[in-house]
């Protein structure tokens, strides 16, 4: 009886079909309607199943990066605390808050904030001139206009030699490409998951006909040919195909970056430098300490003594010599990892992502479950019945879908959807691209008139040959012509009159220096360190 009833079934004339061809069939009106919502469930699943490569590599890159540069600056200010607490005790813990507020803005700089690290380290810099200042000289009382004096022409003084200009390059580069490198991982899993959801509304009828169709007609095994999937696939993928340059551009610059952070752009040597660079500059200024006080007065008049006449050597004393940390001793960062390993694990995943957009209906159809193989061109579901699928496989893309005899798609108007996924390519593209040369895009019109955007210069100029410490094996060696960058002004934070010295008017000065003077004396070589310790107590 069951048999008799199916056969009946079979024998149903299709005039009542919407999608499937209107032979005879085994499926009603309200079969039909559900297996097409099955075969956009399919479809949606297939996109997803093949594209979960590119998900997961984002999602979770971009989680390991985040953590691993953000556990750096932690472990940055950490450091800088530990060894500046060891080598100048009270007087540290007292000016702290210069340091603190360093890191802060660094952090902020790194999480996405309107910040411009030139500004950052320029004010960072005016602030400790004007306490250091003060410390070596504690026989004198100095006002906040006769500091204000002395930090105003920091850049003419030198105070801190070379190391300010030095430190810039390395953290402006490093974070700008670190912040570009997180940013764009976030970006890539944003514009995965956007990308996936995109559909033609004409698409579940091809769909339809290439997979459920033949069950209708009792072809229960009968699988699409790979020349109909290919097409029904081009049609339902035709706005993802067209992220294809963009999206390949992406990657690559992606790519590109993410090899500047392992060399020249180290953000893992750059966190590193942070204290040991603060370190040479205050023993610069104390090594030259006479000159560059004799200068103040000449600029600044002479200021009035202080109460106490306390000198350096009226405290005695010494603190041990400051040290830095081997790579041995370092603490595991939160990230259990290390740059070199984070990129190169990157890196690998990167390459086959390139294309995917394009190849995705190839990926789908090359499936076994999804269609026939290409050598079973005569026994296979052609969209009718049994046989070789005549039609020629469409291109790539919207605009060749015109002829797509499968799916019918709107070539007369682009998708919105796939053109706001296009912009934000490009926008994240650009931001990567500047990042490579060390510029950071929202400054690079506003910031400098080097040519380097405030943000560590050009990559055909950079200077990478005398930018790092010594750090053994660590140190990677360039060999790049030097490039000499003159500091950047931000505006005023306070304006003062009097001084001999300030005559054009111009904003508070860096300390940066613009010369390419002579490298400071290692770290353990502190002659003055117990001097100035002894002052701050």
């Amino acid at each position: 009886h069951t048999r008799t009833h199916i056969s009946v079934l079979l024998l149903v004339p299709g005039e009542h079909l919407r999608l499937c061809p209107q032979d005879y069939t085994c499926c009603t009106s309200q079969m039909e309607e559900t297996l097409a919502l099955q075969s956009e469930r399919d479809f949606l699943k297939a996109v997803e199943d093949s594209s979960q490569f590119l998900l997961t590599t984002f999602t979770q890159r971009h989680r390991r990066f985040d953590e691993f540069f953000r556990e750096l600056i932690d472990l940055s200010e950490k450091s800088m605390n530990q060894m500046f607490t060891k080598t100048y005790g009270r007087l540290f813990t007292q000016n702290a808050h210069v340091f603190q507020e360093l890191f802060v803005e660094l952090r902020r700089y790194y999480s996405g904030g309107s910040v411009s690290l030139s500004e950052v380290l320029s004010d960072f810099w005016t602030r400790l001139v004007e306490r250091v200042f003060s410390l070596v000289n504690p026989q004198y009382h100095f006002t906040e206009d006769y500091l204000e004096c002395v930090s105003k022409h920091a850049e003419q003084l030198q105070p801190f030699g070379d190391v300010p200009r030095k430190l810039r390059i390395q953290i402006t580069r490093a974070f700008i490409a670190a912040r570009a490198l997180s940013q764009g991982l976030a970006t890539g899993r944003d514009i995965v998951n956007k990308a996936t959801k995109v559909t033609e509304s004409e698409c579940v009828r091809g769909l339809m006909r290439q997979w459920y169709c033949p069950l209708c007609r009792g072809m229960t095994s009968l699988r699409p040919c790979h020349s109909l999937c290919l097409n029904v696939m081009k049609g339902c993928l035709a706005n993802q195909a067209d992220l294809g340059t963009e999206w390949n551009n992406f990657i690559d610059a992606l790519y590109q970056v993410s090899e500047k952070l392992e060399g020249p752009f180290n953000m893992e040597l750059a966190a590193d430098s942070i204290s040991v660079k603060v370190s040479e500059a205050i023993m610069h200024m104390q090594e030259n300490s006479v000159s560059i006080s004799s200068k103040v007065f000449q600029g600044c008049g002479n200021p009035r003594p202080s109460r106490s006449k306390r000198s350096p050597k009226d405290s005695g004393g010494n603190r041990r010599p400051f040290r830095t940390y081997t790579p041995e001793e370092k603490p595991t960062t939160a990230a259990g990892t290390n740059l070199d390993r984070l990129v190169t694990e990157l890196k690998e995943r990167l390459r086959p992502m390139q294309g995917f957009w394009v190849s995705l209906p190839h990926t789908i159809c090359s499936e076994e479950r999804m269609a026939a193989d290409v050598t079973n061109e005569d026994r296979c579901w052609n969209g009718q019945t049994r046989g070789r699928y005549l039609p020629d496989v469409t291109g790539d893309g919207l605009i060749n879908q015109i002829n797509n005899p499968e799916v019918e798609v709107d070539t007369s108007r682009p998708d919105v959807r796939t053109r706001q996924l296009i912009m934000e390519l490009r926008v994240i593209t650009n931001k990567l691209k500047h990042a490579q040369t060390g510029q950071d895009m929202d400054f690079v019109d506003s910031e400098g008139d080097d040519g380097s955007g405030g943000s560590g210069g050009g990559d055909h100029v950079e200077r990478y040959n005398d930018d790092w410490p010594g750090y053994g094996p660590h140190s990677p060696s360039y060999n790049k012509p030097p490039h000499n960058t003159s500091p950047i002004k931000p505006p005023r934070n306070r304006e003062r009159n009097g001084s001999k010295w300030n005559k054009n008017g111009h904003g508070r000065a860096k300390s940066a220096s613009s010369l390419h003077a002579p490298s400071v004396l290692p770290l353990l070589c502190l002659p003055f360190m117990a001097i100035l310790a002894s002052m701050w107590r």
